[in-house]
């Protein structure tokens, strides 16, 4: 059974959620390493002015204690000549392991699916990070192959493509 957590639009008070999960070397082990504190501002700029018409960035809440615990996301790209949603996801160390992320993500694609904007979601993480893959793998994303990925800017990583058909019936984790 998945924990109890519901998402709220990223808001000017997650900036200290961010800082420490972007600014965490073992948190962004396979992202290229932390980023600046400089970046991660930028960034979280970013993130609050995001257009809710190509987008959509969440805060995952962790009911009771209503505690921020992390974000997930999507955003337009264009991939392989065409429009599709690519995902993301970061969590506390503290609470991964315990199906939070897959809680967050399935609230996530109900979100995105509801849109109706585009028919695949795809999520992109490193071909060496197993508990994103086994996420993907959970939620019934269809593995792709391998891609080479640029994140952050000015990096290439080796990431596996998983898709996910959002006409298709959503699996429960």
């Amino acid at each position: 059974m998945n924990p109890p957590v519901h998402l709220r639009p990223y808001a000017a008070e997650d900036l200290q959620l961010l800082e420490r999960l972007l600014g965490d070397a073992g948190e962004m082990a396979h992202l290229g390493g932390p980023e600046s504190p400089e970046a991660i501002r930028s960034r979280h700029r970013r993130y609050l002015a995001s257009d809710g018409s190509t987008d959509g960035l969440f805060t995952i809440i962790l009911e009771p204690e209503a505690t921020a615990v992390g974000w997930v996301g999507y955003w337009e790209i264009d991939w392989r000549g065409g429009k599709v949603w690519e995902c993301g996801w970061h969590l506390v160390p503290e609470h991964q392991g315990a199906g939070v992320a897959t809680a967050g993500m399935v609230l996530l694609l109900e979100v995105s699916r509801a849109r109706g904007s585009h028919r695949f979601m795809h999520a992109f993480p490193s071909a060496d990070n197993t508990r994103s893959n086994a996420l993907c793998r959970r939620l019934g994303f269809e593995l792709l192959g391998e891609e080479q990925v640029e994140y952050p800017k000015g990096h290439m990583m080796r990431s596996n493509d998983w898709r996910l058909d959002l006409l298709a019936p959503l699996r429960r984790a």
